[in-house]
């Protein structure tokens, strides 16, 4: 567990650091190209675990973590591991407010299972 949260750690300093360089189109590109792992399906750690290893990574993480951040993160760790994860960015207009989740054969696995009925999604990578 350790080294998982070590890796989701080190992937939401990778993201800040390019959202603070560069900007959200350099981000997507990085989530989009991602390739999925081709790991063996008998030693990747079920989704639930690496989903909360990226939690405890958020927890310590040294700034306040925002959606985009931690959904690109969670999306490279889980398709490093061979899980077919999307990141998936949403908005609602009125109140207009945007937000970003993992999904995993179109079920969210990093947020609340209703977010597709609160927002509507925008973008999948």
């Amino acid at each position: 567990m350790k080294l998982l949260v070590l890796r989701g750690w080190l992937l939401l300093l990778y993201f800040d650091t390019i959202l603070r360089v560069c900007d959200f189109r350099r981000l997507h590109a990085v989530v989009q190209e991602e390739p999925m792992s081709p790991c063996c399906r008998d030693n990747v750690p079920p989704v639930k675990f690496l989903c909360r290893a990226m939690d405890f990574a958020c927890v310590f993480y040294f700034k306040q973590v925002l959606c985009l951040q931690r959904s690109a993160a969670t999306t490279v760790l889980l398709r490093r591991y061979g899980v077919p994860a999307e990141m998936v960015i949403g908005a609602q207009l009125l109140p207009f407010k945007s937000h970003a989740w993992v999904e995993v054969e179109e079920i969210p696995v990093n947020d609340k299972p209703y977010m597709r009925e609160i927002y509507q999604v925008l973008e999948r990578c």
